[in-house]
């Protein structure tokens, strides 16, 4: 079993090599940036100050975000840490996605991944997240993920604003003679107050541009703010609810042609007999070709439009060959349970020593569970789809994508073109939880733009195609033992989580032949890194040999490592004769936050008055992507079926920067974990999954809805994200509500294959 010595000094040992090969030898290296990526095609009388900005001599400003919008608003709170600093009104400002480059890098997502709980600081802890940082930025990757968007923004983006601003105001106090610090700028506009002279932005854009940036910029006071920490307007909306063409299923470009895949639904599956002769002779088709990619292997049909390559897809005659994974949900449990049963497992995060103290222990203060989680579709509601067009030795791709420059390092691989003549345009996302992080989609259209001499092609994955295709989230299952004190108090804890490796599984994908070795946290995400204070404590992660293709799902491990590892501690408040709420209150004493919140949230839910006959309440709190979360989930019987009718969520994020859309997300995480914990299964037969549409993968519909109250506290320090955290407590809130209601202890999810819903 790692220790977690052995793993911080591996982690160590991994920046540090991350460190002598681009740092080390000059410190500059590392604060060097990477090149401005705006400064390739500017108009004329346009100037760009950084990355993050270019002005316009018409006065056009526009704030380049570098993150993907899939809904959750990075689009607008992004554009505001730049407008605030850079004293512009937010609604009169052009906001664009920007090109793939190394420059939007994401450092944070890599850092807030070492393996250490959130509220565990100190020289090793901080060093490793500050060497992580340094490794993401060498990795490179723009990515929108990991609920780090605003988080890796924060400071860099309100720097870039802040940076453009004192530019502009040098360029202004060299045409009017006076010293730079004695002008006001607001609204786009640069004041002298002794002369009462202004100067627009759009004037001095050209001129400032030139300027050398100040090295020391001081950023403004939250009590300096106009922008920040206030609601914004919503600057996607417009285009969404009006039905603008800004999703990438959107897409069109002159002489353009249609595509679909058809790949094999047995992972790692080939094609055996291929049969395209009745395809062929229908209306519209152009051409069938075989694809063969590191994501799967099958057909494209190229067609006049889309409805025709569907069509012409069903009419194909092929025979798939058999995967090479576990033929069934049966064989995939056998796995399951024989990794649990092994020896290689690692923790990191040991308190105590938990094997001498369950080592005495009477038979009768044992308690013991095991749970279960099934995989999961992302099932966003824009298909998989991409366009590309590969012409004079220049691709262009369009894609709803999560990280340009992953469709970049794809794309290189297929065609051997050099990053300078790759475009990723990267459009809005219709939905995207993790899953258009993955390039497959984009590698298709690519490995079809190739054949289509020359013309442009849209490659529309239907339903089916999408939801049979993962990549899913993982499978799990976990034991979980608990030794009991005579006050009803755990005395130890110790939990052994199985299940497949996400991160071996994307990066094998996206690089594949990369050695990926060693402890993975995000198998036991949101169990390990919780604030509960237990004498003696270990979770301990077990890599299960499952190849089916697995990824990133909304909050990743913390989705089933929250359900449940909170669900066993609601089953101990329950063998110890405790309040649920007031167990976990006395468990997480030492960590103000947290009893903060269960505070909030039991006067939110009311949770001291019981709410009525035939109405029960669980509650849970995790800690997830820097977030401390908690929510209180109230249930009410219908006849012979359970309605979820209300939900109440304390979250703290340390800083909410837009409190309304904030508050947003975490309905919307919740909404999402709702569907997964009431119904949402991938199963599989005949080494197949058996779920293909939303008629056998269904999420939470509008009736049955709760009641979603969310309040914020700003008391944990840690800027945190907003997408995920308030997923994974409201599983197990659930379940604890459920068995608070009928006495019926559910471990295994979906819930309904236990009890019916409304």
């Amino acid at each position: 079993m790692a220790s977690l010595g052995k793993i911080a000094r591996r982690t160590f040992l991994v920046g540090a090599a991350a460190v002598a090969g681009g740092v080390a030898f000059g410190y500059y290296e590392y604060r060097k940036p990477y090149p401005n990526p705006l400064k390739k095609g500017l108009a004329s009388g346009e100037g760009t100050f950084n990355p993050y900005v270019k002005i316009a001599s018409d006065n056009t400003v526009t704030i380049i975000t570098g993150r993907a919008e899939m809904g959750q608003g990075v689009f607008t709170t992004l554009a505001a840490l730049v407008a605030e600093e850079l004293d512009v009104a937010l609604e009169k400002v052009k906001i664009e996605h920007g090109p793939a480059s190394p420059a939007y890098y994401n450092a944070t997502a890599l850092a807030e991944g070492a393996p250490f709980p959130l509220f565990e600081k100190g020289m090793v802890a901080d060093s490793v997240r500050s060497l992580m940082g340094v490794v993401g930025k060498f990795l490179a990757l723009q990515l929108t993920g990991g609920s780090t968007s605003t988080a890796d923004a924060y400071e860099k983006m309100r720097l870039a604003g802040a940076t453009a601003r004192e530019m502009l105001k040098s360029a202004a106090a060299q045409k009017l003679g006076v010293s730079a610090a004695s002008l006001k700028t607001e609204n786009g506009v640069v004041t002298d107050p002794a002369s009462g002279k202004t100067l627009t932005y759009g004037e001095l854009a050209s001129a400032a541009a030139n300027v050398d940036p100040p090295s020391d910029v001081p950023l403004r006071d939250r009590g300096q703010w106009k922008i920040l920490g206030k609601p914004q307007r919503r600057r996607d909306m417009p285009a969404k609810v009006t039905g603008k063409p800004i999703f990438g299923i959107d897409t069109h470009v002159e002489g353009m042609v249609y595509a679909t895949v058809r790949m094999n639904p047995q992972p790692g599956g080939g094609v055996g007999k291929l049969d395209i002769t009745d395809a062929m002779k229908m209306r519209g088709v152009k051409k069938i070709i075989a694809l063969d990619s590191p994501y799967g292997k099958g057909f494209a049909v190229i067609a006049d439009n889309t409805w025709r390559a569907f069509k012409a897809a069903d009419a194909v005659k092929v025979e798939w060959e058999n995967g090479p994974n576990p033929r069934t949900s049966d064989e995939i449990a056998g796995i399951l349970d024989k990794t649990l049963a092994g020896t290689d497992s690692f923790a990191l995060r040991t308190i105590g020593d938990p094997d001498k103290a369950f080592a005495d222990a009477p038979r009768e203060k044992i308690i013991e569970a095991t749970y279960d989680a099934p995989y999961l579709s992302h099932a966003a509601m824009e298909p998989m789809n991409a366009s590309a067009r590969f012409k004079d030795g220049v691709l262009d791709v369009w894609s709803p994508n999560q990280s340009p420059t992953v469709v970049q390092i794809v794309a290189k691989r297929i065609t051997g073109l050099a990053d300078d003549k790759i475009n990723v345009h990267t459009t809005f996302l219709g939905g995207g939880f993790g899953r258009r992080a993955e390039p497959d989609f984009s590698d298709y259209a690519i490995r079809v733009a190739m054949e289509t001499d020359g013309a442009p092609v849209k490659v529309t994955w239907t339903r089916e195609e999408d939801i049979t295709h993962g990549p899913y989230r993982p499978v799990a299952r976990a034991h979980y033992r608990a030794r009991m004190g005579d006050d009803g108090m755990p005395v130890a804890l110790t939990g052994a989580v199985a299940s497949p490796s996400p991160m071996v599984s994307a990066v094998g994908r996206i690089m594949p032949g990369l050695p990926m070795g060693g402890p993975d946290n995000s198998i036991i995400d949101g169990a390990f890194n919780q604030p509960y204070s237990i004498p003696n404590y270990r979770i301990s992660g077990y890599k299960a040999p499952i190849a089916i293709p697995v990824g990133f799902w909304r909050s990743v491990g913390c989705s089933y490592n929250a359900f449940m590892h909170e669900s066993f501690i609601d089953e101990l408040a329950h063998a110890g004769k405790h309040d649920p709420l007031e167990f976990r209150r006395k468990l997480m004493a030492d960590y103000p936050v947290a009893t903060a919140l269960l505070d909030k949230v039991a006067a939110m839910s009311d949770w001291k008055n019981a709410p009525g006959p035939g109405r029960a309440r669980g509650v849970a709190l995790t800690i997830a992507f820097g977030t401390w979360v908690a929510e209180v989930v109230q249930v009410v019987q219908e006849g012979s079926s359970i309605r979820v009718e209300n939900v109440w969520c304390a979250a703290d994020p340390g800083l909410a920067v837009d409190p309304l859309n904030f508050k947003a997300q975490m309905m919307s995480g919740i909404i999402y974990g709702l569907s997964a914990a009431i119904g949402q299964a991938i199963t599989f037969a005949g080494g197949a999954p058996e779920q293909s549409q939303f008629s056998d993968y269904d999420a939470m519909r509008m009736n049955q809805c709760p009641q979603i109250n969310v309040e914020i506290l700003e008391n944990s320090g840690h800027l945190g994200g907003a997408g995920e955290p308030g997923t994974p407590p409201v599983m197990p809130a659930l379940a604890n509500a459920i068995f608070a209601l009928n006495g019926q202890r559910i471990r295994a999810l979906p819930l309904n294959k236990t009890v019916s819903f409304v």
